[in-house]
Formats: structure tokens, C-alpha cells, sequence
């Protein structure tokens, strides 16, 4: 970590005007991005309709399309949010010496969004959002396994907790797990290791670096899946697929303005309005009414995610203390 302009570099450029600490990723101050909670709580609040509101879209484009063609196009015109930092930066987005960490987080997260996708066309979709919240607690446990992580009892309780929650909406022995179910937790498992990826990336190169790389190299390699079952989409369509790419990258920015407006344990509550937010897309729309275990598994997984968040937040503020720095010089 170092300091420049008075402030500190956490995700650091390699050249000079792209962009600098003191500003994000769109020119505006950092310092007034990160002072203001009721913005934060605002943004994510935001983020989880447009989630939801992008799910819902899924599902009514994959009756018409392949699952796999429906996510190739969430990134192609995912790219409307990555063009204009070409445009003002030029090509110093893709200075990185980590390509392979790139193209490794690209190749999971397409994995992950296929399953996804698949999913959200054969499951219902509050059960899709409920068992999504899983993701950090199957990032603690790689984080453990994999890379020499320590994690304790704490955090262990609340990973078991969360598995429970899962286990109450997939009740094996009493209800029939399906294909969806699996590949919700399939998708789970895969965004957990891209978690992961995404926390090793981010020591070396900048926020906008990661996403550039991210949304450049997914398409190619979600295309590749698509042509096997390609059929050209009818035109009446065409504008729900350029919503859900406009859309997706839209809740992706809200959310991570969110957490740079205010601390985790401020705007991370927020997140689970995806749930009622999608039960009720999911009614209005598809006429799909999500039972009660759903509910009650998607509280106590995401319950059980957000402790961890918070424990995470705490070791890293103690980490900091320790070397010596202030914990606010920290904040994403």
C-alpha cells in the first residue's frame, strides 16, 4: 500500500491519470463517496430492485431463448458500462501483470452466470435469490482450505448456520432436489471462487481494471457455450436483452457506490430486499408464490453471510491497527 495526494492507493494504477487515489473510477472524490450513509443505504436499496427486476427479465427471455444465449447477451451489452472509460482513459485500463488472474476470474464467473441463468429458467425465482446469499459463506470455507486463511469459531458457527439455512429451503429427504436447485448451488460455489480471485486481483490492479478485463474476456467465452445452441432471437426481444445487460451493469455500479458511500455493516442489511423484491416480481409476473422455508432458509443464510462480512470487517480493522495504520485508511 502506498500514498499519493494525501490519500491511499488500495487498488493502484500503474500510469498517472487513471485515475488517481484521490478519485473513482467516473472522476468524482473519493471523500465524497464514502462520508454518507443515508447515500449508501439509498444505492443499495436501489441495486437490489434492479437485481431483481434483472432476474425476472431472465426468466422471460429464457422461454423464449437458450439460458446460455440470454447470458451471452447480459455481456455484450454489459460493455455500455465499460465504453465510455475507454473513451476517457484510452487504453490504460488494460495495463495489468496478471493477466492469467484475469482470465482465470473471467472463466469462473461465466461458469457461475451459465449455471445461474440455467437456474433461474427451472427454479423458482425467490428460491434462486435465497440459496444466491450462500456465496461468502462458501468463500470462507475455500478461503479456509485453499488459501491458509484463519478462521474461527466464530465464523465456523455462522458457516454451519448458513449450510442449515440451505439444507430448511432444500429439505433433502422430504422435497425432491432438482436440476435447478443444483445448479443454484453450483453457481454459488463458482462466484465464491471468484470472490476469492477478485480479493487476489485486487491487491494489483485497480476496481476498473478488474471489471474491464471481467466484461472484455466473458464475452468471448460465453459466446463460445451459446453458438451450440444458437437461434436468433425474434426482434419483439431484443430490447428486454439489451435491458438486462444495461440493467445488470447498473445494479453492479449501485452496488458497489453502496459500499464505497458507508461501512458494510451500514449497507449490507439492505441486500436481502432482493428477496421480497423478487417474491413479488416472481408473483406479479409469473404468478409464482415462494413457501415458507424459502423464507425462513433465506433469512438464516443471509443472516449467517452478513456476520461474516462483519467478522471479516473487524480482522481486517484489527490488521490495519496493528501495521500501524488508521482503520479509515482502509475503507474500499
Amino acid at each position: 500500500m502506498r500514498r499519493l495526494s494525501g490519500a491511499t492507493v488500495l487498488w493502484p494504477w500503474k500510469e498517472k491519470d487513471v485515475p488517481t487515489p484521490s478519485t473513482d473510477a467516473i472522476g468524482k472524490p473519493l471523500s465524497a463517496a464514502i462520508q454518507s450513509p443515508i447515500r449508501g443505504i439509498t444505492l443499495m436499496f436501489v441495486s437490489t430492485l434492479f437485481f431483481a427486476t434483472m432476474h425476472a427479465i431472465i426468466l422471460y427471455l429464457t422461454q423464449v431463448i437458450h439460458p446460455f444465449e440470454a447470458a451471452f447477451f447480459r455481456n455484450l451489452f454489459g460493455l455500455v458500462f465499460v465504453i465510455p472509460w475507454f473513451i476517457r482513459f484510452g487504453l490504460q485500463p488494460l495495463q495489468t501483470s496478471h493477466f492469467k488472474l484475469h482470465f482465470y476470474r473471467s472463466l469462473v464467473n461465466v461458469v457461475a452466470m451459465f449455471s445461474f441463468f440455467y437456474a433461474i429458467s427451472i427454479t423458482p425465482l425467490a428460491e434462486v435469490t435465497a440459496l444466491g446469499f450462500a456465496a461468502p459463506i462458501f468463500a470462507t470455507v475455500f478461503a479456509a482450505l485453499f488459501l491458509g486463511e484463519v478462521v474461527r469459531l466464530r465464523r465456523w458457527t455462522a458457516v454451519i448456520v448458513g449450510f442449515l439455512g440451505t439444507l430448511i429451503i432444500l429439505r433433502p429427504g422430504f422435497h425432491e432436489i432438482g436440476l435447478g436447485q443444483i445448479l443454484v448451488l453450483t453457481s454459488t460455489i463458482f462466484w465464491a471462487v471468484a470472490l476469492l480471485l477478485i480479493k487476489q486481483v485486487g491487491r494489483y490492479d485497480s476496481s476498473v481494471t478488474i471489471i474491464t478485463y471481467m466484461s472484455l474476456l466473458q464475452l468471448p467465452l460465453s459466446l463460445i457455450p451459446a453458438l451450440f445452441v444458437w437461434t436468433w432471437p425474434p426482434i419483439e426481444i431484443w430490447i428486454w436483452l439489451l435491458a438486462i445487460g444495461i440493467i445488470g451493469g447498473g445494479a453492479q455500479w449501485l452496488m458497489t457506490e453502496a459500499l464505497r458511500s458507508a461501512d458494510t455493516s451500514v449497507v449490507m442489511p439492505v441486500d436481502f430486499c432482493k428477496l421480497p423484491w423478487t417474491a413479488l416480481l416472481a408473483y406479479l409476473v409469473f404468478s409464482q408464490v415462494p413457501d415458507i422455508y424459502t423464507w425462513i432458509g433465506g433469512v438464516i443464510i443471509f443472516g449467517s453471510a452478513f456476520y461474516i462480512a462483519l467478522r471479516e470487517r473487524k480482522v481486517d480493522a484489527e490488521r490495519t491497527v496493528a501495521s500501524g495504520q488508521s482503520p479509515e485508511e482502509n475503507r474500499p
